[in-house]
């Protein structure tokens, strides 16, 4: 009896070490596996690409300007009140552009819409805009034709000026589409309703930068009103219409001159006219 229980026994260690060796066989199969950790690259962009922040619109205007048009006076707040006769006038004449020393007239008038005094400015002329700009010389101004004033999403617009060759590029959303009879012997137009409108600019010798950016319109859209040789430095200024709102007068200039390292145009002013109730 004893032996048969001492064979019981040697068999169940025999049995019990067969499974530890087993055990520990799969144990070394196992492998535990650990990824390098994946590099994560922050604000990376484009080189080609000006990034937005970046832009002029984030810089202070370098001088001011004004609209001959009509301004409330809230607070005492009087944008005509620095308006005087070293200022220049950036006028069209028979199809041509010229500076001149400003001459105006201003008058005083009420807006019943908000309660408020108004002054309005008038030149007489056919006047693009008013500027403080001491560096301006008198006489006129070299200038290109503009074969469409708005650039609309995925649209693009070239100049060449002085051997020079701008390229106008526009990104953004369209959400809508209207057709907007023409008038008599015109072709009827698209009207878009944009959203996130982007337009940028580059030349054959510079990277392409950001020149606006809006979110959204309000039966308005950007404008290219001039684009010429403002400050006579050889290279191309832009002036646009960029009401936001159809109750709002706003212009913004771009001037060569003033572009920072290796930018094409830097944002020097901005002026807008609020005329909502």
């Amino acid at each position: 009896m004893v032996k048969k229980r001492s064979k019981h026994i040697v068999n169940s260690v025999i049995v019990l070490v067969l499974l530890l060796c087993f055990s520990c066989k799969e144990s070394k199969k196992k492998t535990i596996t650990i990824n390098p950790p994946k590099k994560i690259v922050e604000n990376q962009t484009t080189p080609e690409v000006v990034a937005e922040a970046e832009t002029a619109q984030s810089e202070p205007d370098l001088f001011a300007i004004l609209l001959p048009n009509s301004y409330r006076i809230v607070d005492n707040d009087d944008p005509t009140k620095e308006l005087n006769t070293d200022w220049f006038d950036l006028f069209e004449k028979d199809g041509n552009f010229f500076i001149e020393k400003a001459k105006y007239t201003i008058s005083k008038g009420y807006d019943e819409c908000v309660g408020t005094e108004t002054k309005s400015i008038d030149t007489k002329r056919k006047t693009l805009l008013l500027l403080d700009y001491k560096k301006l010389v008198v006489g006129k101004i070299d200038h290109l034709a503009i074969p469409n004033q708005y650039i609309w999403p995925t649209e693009k617009q070239e100049f060449v000026f002085n051997n020079q060759k701008y390229s106008l590029r526009a990104e953004g959303r369209i959400k809508s589409t209207e057709r907007i009879p023409g008038e008599e012997g015109q072709k009827d137009q698209l009207w878009h309703n944009v959203e996130d409108y982007k337009l940028f600019i580059k030349t054959e010798t510079a990277a392409e930068e950001l020149l606006l950016s809006e979110k959204g319109f309000n039966d308005t859209f950007v404008k290219l009103l001039f684009v010429g040789d403002l400050d006579k430095d050889g290279k191309l200024d832009f002036i646009f219409e960029a009401n936001r709102d159809y109750e709002e007068d706003r212009v913004i200039l771009f001037l060569s001159s003033e572009a920072k390292g290796n930018k094409v145009e830097e944002k020097v002013s901005e002026i807008s006219i609020q005329h909502d109730c």
